[in-house]
C-alpha cells in the first residue's frame, strides 16, 4: 500500500524533506528559466501535464491519436482547465521556444502531430525523481533506483497516470484554503518553491518561519514577474499575518508564518501521495 497524503503530513521529517525537494526544484528551474517560466502557474503546469498525456498514449498505428493542437485544445476545454484560445496560445508558444516541434508528415497547424523535445522530457523526468526521491527518503523505499532502472521509457508509463490523477484532485478541489494568497503563491509554483527552499532552521514552535529572501526587486527578477504585481500580492499576504519582514518591508529577511507554511505542506502531500499511487501502479 502506498503513502496517503495524511501519513506523509504527519510525518516527522516533512518540513526538512520538502525543503531540500525545494531546492532541487529550483536548481532545475534555474537550468532553463525560459522552461520554468513557461510553467510557472499552477493553469500552464496542468496544460503541461495535458500534453504529455497525449504525447505518452499515442498510438502508433492510429495517426490520428497522439498529440496535436486540435487534439489538445479538445483535452484541455474538456477538462476545464482553459479556453480553446488559451490552449492554442500554449502550443504556439512551446513551438516557438522548442519546448515542442512538429513531426515530419502531412496535415496543417491543427492536425499536424506534434512532439515535446528532449530538453522538456529531461524537466519531467527529473521532476518526476526528484518527487520519487522525497518519497524514499519518507519510508525507506528505492523508487528512485526502480524508475532509472526500468526498462524503456518509465516516464511515459508513469507520467500519464499522475495527470490522470491531478485532474481528479482538481475536479474535486473543496476550496478548504484559507489563503486566496496562498493560491496565488502557490499557483506560481516556483514562487513557493523559492521561499521554501530559502528557509532557514527554526524553533519547533516558532509562528514565523525566517527564510532567505530579502529583496522583492530580487524576487521579480528571478520569477520575471511584475515588480508592482509581486509586491501588492506580498502586502496583501503581509496584512493576512502570512509574510512579513524583519525590518524594512522588501529590504529585510522575509518570513512566512507557520500556518501558511502548513498549507504549502498539505499541498505537498496531496502531490507526493498522488506521485507515489501511480508508482505503485506501474512499478509493483
Amino acid at each position: 500500500m502506498g503513502l496517503t497524503s495524511d501519513h506523509i503530513l504527519h510525518h516527522p521529517d516533512l518540513h526538512g524533506l520538502i525543503r531540500q525537494q525545494s531546492r532541487l526544484l529550483f536548481t532545475l528551474y534555474e537550468a532553463d528559466p525560459h522552461l520554468a517560466s513557461a510553467f510557472s502557474s499552477h493553469q500552464r503546469w496542468l496544460m503541461a501535464h495535458a500534453a504529455l498525456v497525449l504525447h505518452f498514449r499515442r498510438d502508433p498505428g492510429d495517426p490520428r491519436s497522439g498529440l496535436t493542437a486540435a487534439r489538445y485544445a479538445d483535452l484541455i476545454v474538456e477538462r476545464g482547465i482553459a479556453s480553446r484560445n488559451t490552449a492554442h496560445a500554449f502550443v504556439r508558444e512551446m513551438l516557438h521556444y522548442k519546448f515542442a516541434r512538429y513531426l515530419p508528415g502531412a496535415g496543417d497547424g491543427r492536425t499536424r502531430p506534434i512532439e515535446p523535445t528532449e530538453a522538456t522530457l529531461g524537466a519531467a523526468r527529473g521532476w518526476v525523481a526528484t518527487h520519487l526521491a522525497t518519497l524514499d527518503t519518507l519510508d525507506g523505499g528505492d523508487r528512485s533506483g526502480i524508475f532509472a532502472a526500468a526498462p524503456g521509457d518509465p516516464l511515459a508509463a508513469i507520467q500519464p497516470l499522475i495527470a490522470d490523477r491531478f485532474f481528479l484532485a482538481e475536479e474535486g478541489e473543496t476550496g478548504e484554503r484559507t489563503h486566496e494568497l496562498f493560491v496565488w503563491l502557490n499557483n506560481r509554483g516556483i514562487v513557493m518553491d523559492r521561499l521554501v527552499a530559502s528557509i532557514a532552521d527554526a524553533a519547533p514552535g516558532a509562528a514565523r518561519i525566517p527564510t532567505g529572501v530579502a529583496s522583492v526587486a530580487e524576487m521579480a527578477k528571478w520569477f520575471r514577474l511584475s515588480r508592482t504585481h509581486l509586491a501588492r500580492k506580498l502586502r496583501e499576504a503581509e496584512t493576512m499575518g502570512a509574510i512579513g519582514w524583519e525590518g524594512t518591508r522588501g529590504r529585510s529577511a522575509l518570513w512566512v508564518s507557520r500556518a501558511f507554511l502548513g498549507e504549502y505542506m498539505k499541498a505537498q502531500a496531496v502531490k507526493l501521495a498522488i506521485i507515489d499511487d501511480a508508482f505503485g501502479i506501474c512499478f509493483r
